[in-house]
């Protein structure tokens, strides 16, 4: 089955909000594990505006399933997850001033800078992905920096799953094919909510992980935290 790592980042930017430790984001992550989900991934960024850089290193203790870091490889990022040492870091290529991730890797372009980063997280023991867009082209290059995994950007998905839900998902299909032609473990990740998710995981060959984030956090408002994980979960055991 799928399984689903839920982005705790919109507690922490709750939190920031006002100040202080409420909501808990410690608190959180235990009780994200506690209610079913598989993992629990953060996204540091250098303004600290939600998961700040001493929140990882304290939820290096407390997570019990799998840990996902994302971020921009800055000496500072990887210093950073060299010390936590987490089961997954997804690299993300995002400049310090986006609001949130909103385009994959140019695994063409910057193919040496990720072999090298690739290779020293490797080293540590710690399996690597790359955030990266439907394009052939780019899990093709993608393949050839070491990469364990790639994270499919699916804001694109997501955007055209309610006008065109065959169309949306089509390209996916084919970047999940040349993705386990070229032995890469698929994640998943962006948008992705309780009207899409079901279809797209049932739709994506070898699809191994999604990270669900500001939807399933959103949904927890109405919900509660321990129904949404549990809504999401079965989201991704449903077949088409």
């Amino acid at each position: 089955m799928v399984r689903l790592s839920v982005n705790i980042n919109k507690i922490a930017t709750l939190r920031n909000a006002r100040g202080g430790k409420i909501p808990d984001v410690l608190r959180a992550a235990v009780d994200c594990e506690r209610f079913g989900a598989d993992g629990v991934t953060v996204h540091p960024r250098e303004d600290g505006r939600h998961i700040r850089y001493d929140d990882v290193l304290s939820l290096k203790s407390v997570v019990k399933t799998e840990f996902n870091i994302e971020g921009y490889p800055s000496p500072q990022f990887l210093n950073l997850v060299l010390s936590v040492k987490p089961e997954q870091v997804t690299l993300v290529p995002d400049p310090p001033d986006v609001l949130t991730s909103d385009a994959g890797w140019d695994t063409v372009k910057n193919a040496s800078f990720l072999k090298d980063i690739i290779t020293t997280l490797k080293n540590a023991g710690i399996r690597t992905s790359v955030f990266i867009d439907p394009s052939l082209l780019m899990i093709d290059a993608a393949a050839k920096t070491g990469v364990d995994r790639i994270e499919l950007y699916t804001e694109a998905y997501a955007s055209n799953y309610s006008t065109d839900h065959i169309r949306a998902i089509s390209p996916y299909i084919e970047a999940a094919k040349v993705a386990i032609k070229n032995g890469l473990g698929i994640n998943a990740g962006h948008d992705l909510n309780l009207d899409n998710l079901a279809y797209f995981a049932a739709g994506i060959p070898g699809l191994m992980e999604v990270s669900i984030g500001h939807a399933l956090i959103s949904d927890a408002l109405y919900f509660g935290l321990e129904n949404v994980i549990q809504l999401y979960k079965r989201q991704l055991k449903q077949n088409y």
